[in-house]
């Protein structure tokens, strides 16, 4: 069984345990998530099978949205609801001082990853020091919020969907929101919408699936690379692709654009996997048979 299966991660679970659950039910090791959501949150998290758990950082290196409950006036030390709360204080701002404030966060921005995160320095996970009460120094980061709408504004919660890169924190983000309008927020609820062309309203809940209907949600590995062009390479060259050479023939490759990555089919409709032409010449970036 080889494919992606678009799956809807409920509240309460984390996303190694989605990764365990499908691995029963379809009876195999090779499983892989496409990056990690929070116990509490829930939403979109395309799960890799067989061969196509190559193509996990694909899939990760794609944009997300989230749907996001941002709480004004209260702090907790995970920048969620999860956390110790640390601060409550008064919001005594508008709702045009709100919109303001929120919409200033589009564009690339620096942002400063929690404690409270999977992110490893020194060997170490952040969540590992942060339990145990030491914070440490964290490098900021260059990411980038598409955009931002506001869906609701009733103080002291905001209800907004972004649209950002990945590596994007929304805790972080909905912290960093409060401190901008001094009051102080924390993420109340979080729901991931879509990661690239994955979309919620294609998911499947995971207490939907089951041995008997797995296979009808499979993704196959092409389709779920959509994005990329498509090219057709004659069968003839299918042995030295796969083979790990670089096709050099000018007559076959001047038509290919130069360093993007392209979905290579032989002309006999054999699916191969990712390739890229660069300055040596055209080859096999990813192979997935």
């Amino acid at each position: 069984m080889n494919g992606v299966i678009n799956v809807y991660k409920p509240t309460g679970m984390t996303s190694y345990d989605v990764v365990h659950k499908v691995k029963k039910i379809c009876n195999t090791k090779k499983v892989g998530h496409t990056g990690t959501l929070d116990p509490e949150a829930s939403g979109v998290l395309p799960i890799c099978i067989g061969r196509a758990t190559k193509l996990v950082d694909y899939i990760m290196d794609e944009f997300k949205v989230y749907k996001a409950e941002l709480l004004l006036g209260t702090v907790t030390d995970t920048y969620d609801r999860e956390g110790k709360v640390i601060e409550s204080n008064e919001v005594n701002v508008t709702e045009e001082e709100v919109i303001k404030a929120i919409h200033s966060f589009k564009g690339q921005i620096s942002q400063i990853p929690p404690m409270y995160s999977a992110l490893k320095v020194n060997g170490k996970k952040l969540y590992d020091l942060a339990r145990k009460g030491i914070e440490i120094e964290r490098e900021p980061r260059n990411i980038t919020i598409y955009d931002i709408e506001i869906l609701e504004v009733n103080l002291p919660k905001v209800i907004f969907n972004v649209k950002c890169s990945k590596g994007t924190y929304i805790r972080s983000l909905c912290y960093d929101i409060g401190r901008n309008l001094g009051c102080g927020g924390a993420m109340w609820n979080l729901e991931r919408t879509a990661t690239g062309e994955f979309d919620i309203k294609n998911s499947v809940r995971l207490e939907e699936l089951n041995i008997d209907n797995v296979e009808q949600f499979l993704i196959p590995m092409d389709t779920a690379l959509k994005k990329y062009e498509r090219i057709n390479i004659d069968v003839y060259f299918e042995n030295m692709l796969i083979n790990g050479v670089t096709l050099k023939n000018d007559r076959v490759i001047q038509a290919i654009g130069r360093d993007k990555l392209y979905r290579v089919y032989t002309t006999n409709n054999r699916f191969l996997g990712l390739g890229q032409r660069d300055d040596n010449g055209f080859k096999i970036v990813k192979l997935l048979i």
